[in-house]
């Protein structure tokens, strides 16, 4: 269930790479570059997105008859605490080229298995969709920037890409404990839909730590894996609440995928449901996936 792959050098090669053992719905690299280097690829069965960590680059993007459509200028922060991303779709099986024009580039490509050919976009500061929910007394503070969501549904397919901050330090995130493993309809008529999930964790400061939990069922325990910068977690089924050691904030990039459905629709832990009624505004966070 799950697994753990700790901080190494993947000098721009896949660290969960198309077919996964844990995860083959999903896929995820992070490239570096310095300036005037360029990093090309393409994925067959695989809808992409490029989503600048830091730095700024071009990205242009060929479909099978040779068409391009070029998106300069990408990325307008320093690092993840420095704003909103900017990014580019990049649908199944196109090639694109990402060229870096500033010092250097700090790049995350999310990818999630896809059967249809849509068009390349790009999606702006400004185009992010923010939520803020939780509050400093519940140790639940949270601020979520979509990147491929709600927003722009009808632009992709089953791929939904946030960035994830605990807003102070020592929080909780991924609470109440949820899980979405299954495409069913529950007893009360309510739904789960199957979507597999990786994370790559930061902190600030740097040398910060935290932990993620997974755990199959409400009345089990499972692993519990101490997460620094850099740190990935790919999740395949089961309840996975994360938590941030006090002093530091934690950030991660989410790459959720469905098996079916457009819409991530979540099943709390019974023993903790009753919290999605007490914490400010997750009524809010829950309904942006929708």
């Amino acid at each position: 269930m799950g697994k753990h792959i700790s901080p190494f050098d993947n000098q721009n090669k896949a660290i969960i790479d198309i077919d996964d053992d844990t995860t083959p719905l999903c896929y995820f690299n992070h490239v570096r570059l310095a300036q005037g280097e360029t990093y090309t690829y393409s994925l067959e069965n695989y809808e992409t997105a490029i989503v600048l960590a830091g730095g700024t680059c071009s990205i242009s993007v060929q479909d099978q008859s040779g068409n391009s459509s070029t998106f300069d200028n990408i990325g307008q922060r320093a690092n993840v605490w420095d704003g909103n991303s900017e990014s580019v779709y990049v649908p199944v099986s196109m090639q694109a080229t990402i060229e870096c024009v500033s010092d250097k580039a700090d790049i995350m490509i999310a990818g999630g298995r896809f059967d249809e050919v849509l068009e390349p976009f790009c999606v702006r500061g400004d185009d992010v969709d923010t939520v803020q929910y939780g509050s400093d007394d519940t140790k639940t503070h949270r601020k979520i920037k979509h990147v491929l969501g709600q927003k722009n549904a009808d632009q992709r397919g089953r791929l939904l890409v946030s960035e994830l901050f605990t807003v102070g330090a020592g929080g909780w995130s991924g609470f109440p404990p949820h899980k979405h493993d299954e495409d069913r309809v529950k007893a009360d008529g309510s739904k789960e839909t199957l979507y597999e999930e990786v994370y790559q964790f930061r902190f600030n400061p740097d040398f910060g730590f935290g932990a993620q939990f997974l755990y199959e069922h409400e009345d089990d325990h499972g692993p519990v894996y101490h997460v620094k910068t850099g740190s990935v977690i790919a999740i395949d089924k089961g309840y996975h609440p994360s938590v941030a050691a006090p002093g530091y904030e934690m950030y991660y990039f989410t790459i959720i995928v469905g098996k079916t459905s457009k819409s991530l629709i979540q099943h709390f832990d019974p023993h903790h449901e009753h919290q999605v009624h007490t914490i400010p505004g997750i009524k809010d966070m829950i309904s942006k996936f929708k």
